[in-house]
């Protein structure tokens, strides 16, 4: 009997670590969007300083809207994600209802 506590002594540990990396992995992901769409406005910004082009206020409006979309996708996907790492958080040492039932 004592095994089986320090076998479910382990098995909690590894799913709370590996929830933690779970999150850290989120965020992460979160930053690139955030990297990209800052990208992306800083092209937007400079732009009409460093290229001569006849439409160049089109291609920074498209720019910038790209920039904007990155960034509405990437603030979603990381709220999704983290609203499902916190419904998995309930589940840790419960993995005996999920398999032999």
């Amino acid at each position: 009997m004592e095994s089986k506590k320090a076998l479910n002594k382990d098995l909690i540990l590894r799913e709370r670590l590996a929830l933690q990396r779970t999150v850290l992995a989120n965020q992460s992901t979160f930053l690139a969007f955030l990297r990209t769409a800052m990208y992306f406005l800083i092209a937007g910004l400079s732009l009409r300083n460093l290229l001569k082009v006849d439409n160049s206020f089109l291609i920074e409006i498209v720019l910038f809207i790209i920039s904007s979309l990155i960034f509405v996708f990437g603030t979603v996907n990381y709220f999704k994600h983290k609203k499902s790492i916190a419904e998995n958080k309930k589940h840790i040492g419960d993995y005996q209802l999920e398999y032999y039932l």
